[in-house]
């Protein structure tokens, strides 16, 4: 349903006739084009802002929105084939250095929280809830080829094969999830059936009794019919929490809630059409943020994102790798790291 593919927009020039008899170029609509790629995650809410914001603007200016994955996005906003990256997670440290390399700089901006969701089909009756400790056991690197069966992950589940499916490497939600739940970025076992498509592991997982997989929330709710969320426990003993819109946004659905971003390039920075949208995009954000079923940010969060938009504050607060549990008001008002 989210699928979108982006293509290269060709922009035309027209001629009018002067007042000397004369031709001189008049900008058409098609030479304002924003151009945004990357999540997946992020997609949903960057591709409803951008239809709202070619409405109000009607036609003027164009705004294309692909789904090439975190990783991807950020491959093609570095070398400076896009305006605005979308990322399910912070810019790493390789990619930092390949836009340094490109000379691109850029601004990041948090536009939403996202609680990583994990699914199981309606059919399965035995995993009620899950621990961060069982996660692990069934996603790391040693489990490959290992843990194949459900009650060696806990042995009051069933003698059954367990079918995993999962977001590509490419995927910000990827390397959050093994960062929370493995403990370290990108470190996941590989026989599972990966796709940067979250639609691809809902079907996977509603058609395979004994399916499990994680994608962001949002995903999760247009498919509950299909679906089963299963309660995580951060710890052993401790309560198993439900996502939800509530749990993730009063942070108690740990560890897979996290703040997900915009990127902006600063050669866009000065393009006029770049600082609407984005002021657009922070002002709308609230609403549209909820419309997508996705969890806004505290409204003290947004003025403070549009602020370091507006003085142009470059850099990351992240300084290349990933954080589990980061206060988004903290992160707003650390410096940049490039």
């Amino acid at each position: 349903m989210f699928q979108r593919n982006l293509f290269k927009q060709l922009a035309l020039a027209g001629f009018v006739a002067g007042a000397l008899g004369g031709f001189a170029p008049v900008a058409s609509a098609a030479d304002q084009i924003i151009k945004i790629d990357g999540s997946s995650t992020v997609y949903p809410i960057t591709e409803a802002v951008a239809e709202e914001f070619q409405k109000s603007k009607k036609g003027a200016i164009k705004v294309t929105v692909g789904i090439s994955g975190t990783g991807g996005g950020f491959k093609k906003f570095c070398r400076g084939e896009i305006d605005i990256s979308d990322a399910s997670r912070p810019i790493l440290k390789k990619e930092m250095e390949a836009c340094a390399q490109a000379g691109i700089k850029y601004i990041e901006l948090p536009v939403a929280y996202e609680g990583i969701t994990v699914v199981v089909n309606p059919q399965n009756t035995w995993a009620k809830s899950i621990t961060v400790a069982e996660l692990k056991k069934i996603w790391e690197p040693a489990a490959q080829g290992v843990v194949t069966k459900w009650n060696q992950v806990n042995p009051a589940w069933p003698d059954a094969p367990i079918k995993l499916f999962g977001p590509g490497a490419d995927s910000g939600t990827f390397d959050y999830f093994t960062e929370a739940i493995v403990g370290k970025a990108k470190s996941s076992r590989g026989d599972y059936t990966a796709s940067e498509d979250d639609n691809v592991l809902v079907q996977g997982v509603s058609r395979d009794k004994n399916g499990i997989g994680y994608f962001g929330l949002a995903y999760y709710l247009e498919n509950q019919k299909k679906l089963r969320a299963v309660p995580v426990a951060e710890k052993e003993g401790k309560a198993p929490v439900a996502v939800s819109i509530e749990t993730v946004k009063n942070g108690s659905y740990q560890p897979l809630s996290r703040p997900i971003f915009i990127y902006v390039s600063d050669k866009a920075y000065d393009r006029p059409e770049i600082k609407e949208f984005i002021q657009y995009y922070l002002n709308q954000a609230p609403k549209l943020v909820a419309e997508v079923k996705y969890v806004p940010l505290p409204d003290s969060a947004y003025k403070q994102a549009t602020d370091n938009f507006n003085k142009r504050k470059l850099g990351t607060g992240f300084g290349g790798e990933a954080e589990v549990g980061v206060l988004i008001e903290e992160l707003l008002k650390r410096e940049g790291k490039h």
